[in-house]
């Protein structure tokens, strides 16, 4: 082989390695901008086209590697118009902020001084292991009671109380499988732990000014980015960067605590109708956070017992549907656990955007579940129960936990437990010992 021969075959390889490396996917310099300001877009969520959280937007905006296995992507990014890419091809990707109207909070008297707060919430989460994958789309109706100090009795709370929730699971593994259910055995959500933070301190760089943008560093990299835009201000957090951002977390400082392994933790909060120089929790429009985590069984959420490392991606989105100043007694009213939730609707807000085709799959085929069916269909095995139930007197309830209570129970269980194997052990060496002979 010649060196004209050797040089042609090295061409060919380069063509044909480039070529794989552009099927692949995208390694370019891509970045999401807002359309209008063309300021970036930190945090914003990517999703593949079956609507798996795939990866996040850095401080600048600009996109991790993107396959294109993943596409057409779809990027979300609170309070802008959830947008869908078949191609990658240009440098910028823009999206369209959607117009917000918050409803009118009136203060009735000094009585009426505890916030209460109506929200709809979208929740997206991922939990996948070596073989199997567990998508999660769901839906809540929560709540919000925030008192104005800590001298109030009332003590409230300013974690989501779950009104009424949806949940819809796709479960996939290495074999093939591809089955739905509205239940899950195993819960990995984090937006019941992600709250609302009270009025947050206005900085000096965008106090004084109607548009204008401001970083504050951390430790490692940017912890808070301030964006304003006349009277809308957005604060993007990186929860990672230093231990004080924190404070935007403070219910899950356990998990901290205990070393749970977060590879992206953001937040991003928007705020309407800001008058002045100052920040008030009724102009909270909504917001929004992206976790990734890993975990190694019962560290997180208590998914399994066996010593399974997994990861966890979950994006959710906060709405804020309707806010009021009520009294401390209508609060205590509210927080009555006999409230008849289960007749209560969710209520989507007007500007939600339309759900990606897979996840409206996703919530059909759960829809077309037929449970009854199911059971019908399903065969008990009667070697892991009694053929039939026996309704126990009151005495001999009380005899029951007499015995549990006493360890009788567990006695009688492992006595009984090594006679039967003893049986059985001389029962099965009589076997072997007449098969020899």
């Amino acid at each position: 082989m010649n060196y004209k021969t050797i040089s042609c075959h090295l061409i060919v390889f380069w063509i044909v390695l480039l070529s794989a490396i552009k099927m692949e996917g995208k390694a370019f310099n891509t970045y999401v901008v807002d359309s209008i300001t063309l300021t970036p877009l930190p945090g914003a969520s990517i999703f593949d086209k079956q609507g798996n959280a795939i990866g996040i937007s850095d401080n600048n905006g600009k996109l991790p590697y993107i396959s294109a296995y993943s596409l057409p992507i779809t990027i979300r990014y609170l309070g802008f118009k959830e947008t869908s890419f078949a191609t990658l091809d240009n440098d910028t990707l823009y999206l369209s902020e959607i117009p917000t109207e918050l409803p009118e909070v009136i203060v009735e008297s000094k009585r009426h001084k505890v916030l209460h707060i109506l929200a709809y919430i979208r929740e997206y989460s991922t939990l996948t292991t070596y073989t199997d994958s567990v998508f999660l789309f769901r839906e809540k109706m929560v709540d919000f009671m925030l008192t104005p100090d800590k001298t109030t009795k009332f003590k409230g709370w300013e974690n989501p109380r779950i009104l009424k929730s949806k949940s819809y699971y796709r479960f996939t593994n290495s074999q093939g499988l591809d089955s739905v259910s509205d239940k899950c055995n195993h819960h990995f959500s984090w937006s019941d732990w992600i709250g609302i933070v009270k009025s947050p301190q206005m900085i000096d760089a965008i106090r004084t000014s109607e548009q204008g943008s401001d970083t504050i560093y951390g430790k490692y990299s940017p912890t808070e980015i301030w964006h304003r835009n006349r009277d809308k201000i957005k604060i993007d957090v990186n929860v990672l960067a230093d231990t004080t951002s924190r404070k935007w977390v403070p219910n899950i400082s356990n998990f901290f605590k205990n070393h749970l392994d977060f590879e992206t933790f953001r937040l991003q909060y928007n705020y309407n109708n800001v008058v002045g120089d100052s920040i008030y929790t009724t102009d909270l429009a909504g917001y929004s956070f992206n976790i990734e985590s890993n975990g190694r069984g019962h560290d997180m959420f208590r998914f399994n017992h066996k010593d399974q490392p997994f990861f966890v991606s979950t994006y959710a989105e906060v709405y804020i549907l309707d806010k009021e100043y009520i009294t401390t007694k209508e609060a205590k009213k509210w927080d009555n656990k006999k409230l008849d939730f289960d007749n209560l609707s969710i209520i989507e807000p007007a500007d939600l955007p339309e759900l990606q085709s897979s996840v409206k799959e996703l919530v059909q085929r759960v829809n077309d579940i037929n449970h009854n069916n199911i059971r019908l269909d399903f065969t008990p095995n009667y070697r892991l129960m009694g053929y039939r139930a026996h309704k126990q007197s009151i005495g001999q309830r009380a005899l029951f936990i007499l015995k549990q209570l006493t360890g009788i129970s567990s006695y009688k269980s492992r006595r009984n437990f090594n006679r039967n194997w003893n049986t059985f052990q001389k029962n099965q060496m009589k076997k072997n010992n007449n098969k020899t002979e």
